[in-house]
């Protein structure tokens, strides 16, 4: 057993870093991988497409039962221990609803906004709380490998909706009779092109320890999942006013916020739509922080009558 990873959530089941040994156990693939770090550990090179998606396979398999797990090359691959950690801290999030209590089970409705072709938060939420999801996608690729993990897994709380218009967030996703306990997403990153393919290279960079001059088009993601225009901000911007038109329809819209620096600009937003209630949920794996923005248009007594009515 490798040491405990710093700072995951406690319900998280990778905050005792990884196991190899079981991990080969239950996909043998993954064992050509295997590699002796610096610290005489066993990992593998995080540098290397094809060991993480080998790696995902591996963790999705064991922890959480998952087969036939895979994505369409040139789509993002994302690291399990940090998805997990997001859909933990959103379970704290309803139970501070509930007189402290996680609440369990189909009843428990959740959007993800941009759910990808990797369908990561879904699978996650699904096996740990029981929870139903609705996945939605602008990329008929991306909705085409989520439902086919959906479906060999026969993971029946889980659908995937196609967004058809790139100028909208909710709107086309959340329909009148929808009812939503969450709402969640990993917002695109970078203002532009560029500025992702420069992240790209600095992160191949940082894990080879040399100078990368190009970034290979595998696994990295696609143009829509790591930038728009206007990059994180004015993506939550929008996400913010749009959640306006939805008040009455989800308990908590959330977030992930990546710099620090934007905090300032998204309160303001939320004070301009008048959100009933703001929380800010920091989370931390190693060295890096981020952080979970959570706001809701109803006061504590309607936040109760949802929660006596629905769940």
């Amino acid at each position: 057993m490798t040491e405990k990873k710093a700072n995951l959530h406690e319900r998280n089941k990778h905050n005792m870093g990884y196991d190899f040994k079981k991990l080969v156990k239950t996909n043998p693939e993954l064992s050509k991988f295997i590699i002796i770090n610096k610290y005489d550990n066993k990992s593998i090179d995080f540098s290397d497409p094809e060991a993480v998606i080998t790696l995902n396979k591996s963790l999705l398999k064991h922890h959480y039962g998952i087969d036939n797990w895979n994505i369409p090359n040139g789509y993002l691959c994302p690291p399990i221990p940090g998805r997990a950690d997001y859909i933990h801290y959103l379970a704290d999030l309803l139970a501070s609803s509930n007189a402290d209590i996680i609440p369990r089970g189909k009843k428990i409705k959740c959007l993800d906004i941009g759910v990808g072709a990797n369908c990561i938060y879904p699978m996650i939420g699904t096996k740990e709380y029981d929870w139903s999801f609705t996945g939605s996608e602008i990329a008929p690729v991306a909705v085409k490998s989520a439902n086919k993990v959906v479906e060999y897994n026969d993971l029946k709380n889980i659908k995937i909706k196609l967004q058809k218009s790139s100028k909208n967030i909710f709107k086309g996703i959340i329909e009148n009779k929808d009812s939503f306990d969450l709402t969640m997403c990993n917002p695109p990153f970078y203002g532009s092109m560029q500025e992702a393919n420069e992240g790209n290279l600095r992160k191949l960079n940082n894990l080879k320890k040399k100078n990368v001059k190009r970034v290979k088009k595998n696994f990295g993601g696609q143009s829509n999942e790591l930038w728009c225009e206007g990059g994180e901000r004015r993506f939550i911007d929008k996400m913010i006013t749009e959640s306006k038109d939805f008040s009455s329809s989800c308990l908590w819209f959330t977030t992930l916020v990546a710099k620090k620096t934007h905090l300032k600009y998204i309160h303001k937003s939320l004070n301009r739509v008048e959100a009933a209630e703001v929380k800010v949920i920091e989370m931390s794996q190693g060295n890096k922080i981020s952080r979970v923005i959570a706001w809701t248009f109803l006061t504590k007594a309607q936040q109760k009558k949802w929660v006596d009515t629905k769940w």
